[in-house]
């Protein structure tokens, strides 16, 4: 399939990501902070650089750029290069990229399952921390 060819999927709800969604509490890491997500953004389709921004609204150009190097270092995201018309980039799902949306579903679940739980153990993990509420 040539460029032309490729439908473009719809453009990515600014609220996908609810500001107390569990992904941080997810205790299962792939990549850095903002890696899963920005897999999620990817599950329908290529996207440009600035599509990205739009639900991770909250992510630096920097941070942005590190963790897609990282994801495409790790083999998880194609970066292409388009030349004409105009230069674009766009970034996509690989295979293996593709392969790790059933497990992050499973984890999201979980991560829903035990919710009370993770806001439990790290509460009570930061108040034994030093400068946390439960310290001395």
């Amino acid at each position: 399939m040539t460029e032309k060819q490729l439908p473009s999927p719809a453009p990515l709800d600014p609220e996908m990501f609810d500001p107390v969604c569990p992904s941080p509490l997810v205790p299962f890491r792939i990549g850095d902070k903002w890696a899963t997500l920005i897999l999620r953004c990817l599950q329908d389709g290529p996207r440009r650089f600035s599509e990205l921004k739009v639900p991770l609204r909250e992510i630096t150009a920097k941070s942005l750029t590190q963790s897609l190097r990282g994801l495409e270092r790790d083999g998880f995201v194609a970066r292409t290069e388009y030349e004409t018309p105009a230069r674009r980039v766009e970034y996509a799902l690989t295979p293996l990229g593709r392969g790790l949306l059933g497990p992050l579903d499973a984890a999201c679940e979980w991560t829903r399952e035990h919710w009370d739980e993770l806001l439990d153990a790290q509460e009570a993990g930061a108040a034994g921390l030093p400068g946390g509420s439960g310290s001395r």
